[in-house]
């Protein structure tokens, strides 16, 4: 059999928490025609004693345990002759570079993936300073331990990889995809529900124009909701063309209840309230 496009190899003191994400939907597929390829490894077994004590209180006090370096050092070095290549090595954790899709283009393209999870109150600082592995967090946040994060990093990168999903352009045409912004709104049946009625360019079967509707409906969701990612004042978006004899699609306005606090007037002070209330 031949060599999966990427092999993760996970190190985590609960394997058994991977076992419904591993076997369900299009990861599950993935490995059952040999796209990918995940392992899973406890650092207990490469631990001492009769208990193969992995982690203890931290020296100085404080709350919490630490993870110990001897048996997770161990453990990776075993782990890196498992395969020809040594992979790429990367600790999951808080203090580490957020994920972002072009670092999953970047790690979907290697041949192999080894991933440090953490628990408790994190890695005794020597496994960084003899391991050097790369820092990853999916987030501002803390979680339980890194499987959760190892899970995003897993799902995230193995559907770049060719073959993995049913559609080659499912993976370019979506959020963060070729022009870096915020996927359209997408509809389906019934066309009439509640009210609202799917968009009619949707229906006209002019792909030219339906094209240009879903580039600024993404256009417009990504200046409205994600400015991080492209802010119109630093950088305006290009105007498309368009096509001659497409109807002009009116902008969509944020409700009331969920106004935009970056457009909205500010306040004006009432001086005989001794409150802030808005201008008519």
């Amino acid at each position: 059999m031949a060599d999966p496009v990427l092999r993760i190899d996970v190190l985590t003191l609960f394997p058994t928490l991977f076992q419904g994400f591993l076997c369900e939907s299009i990861l599950s597929r993935a490995i059952e025609r040999g796209l990918v390829a995940v392992h899973l490894w406890n650092p207990r077994d490469w631990a001492d004693g009769k208990h193969r004590q992995v982690d203890d209180r931290p020296f100085g006090g404080g709350p919490g345990m630490v993870l110990m370096a001897p048996p997770v050092v161990a453990a990776v070095e075993a782990i890196q002759l498992a395969a020809e290549s040594p992979g790429r090595l990367i600790a999951l954790t808080p203090g580490g570079r957020r994920l972002d899709q072009s670092w999953v283009r970047t790690l979907a393209g290697e041949a192999r993936l080894i991933l440090l999870c953490g628990r408790y109150e994190g890695f005794d600082e020597r496994i960084f300073e003899v391991l050097e592995p790369e820092l990853l967090s999916v987030g501002d946040y803390v979680l339980s331990g890194g499987e959760v994060a190892a899970m995003v990093v897993i799902d995230a990168a193995m559907r770049l990889i060719p073959g993995v999903l049913g559609d080659a352009e499912s993976a370019t045409d979506e959020s963060f995809g070729v022009e870096g912004g915020l996927e359209y709104p997408h509809y389906t049946r019934p066309r009439l529900f509640r009210g609202r009625d799917v968009p009619s360019i949707l229906l006209s079967g002019d792909h030219q124009a339906i094209d240009l509707w879903r580039r600024e409906q993404s256009r417009d969701r990504t200046a409205q909701r994600r400015r991080d990612l492209v802010d119109p004042e630093l950088a305006p978006l290009p105007k498309l063309k368009r096509p001659p004899g497409t109807p002009k699609t009116p902008r969509q306005t944020l409700p009331l209840a969920i106004e935009d606090p970056l457009t909205r007037e500010p306040p004006a002070p009432d001086e005989s309230a001794g409150r802030s209330e808005r201008k008519p």
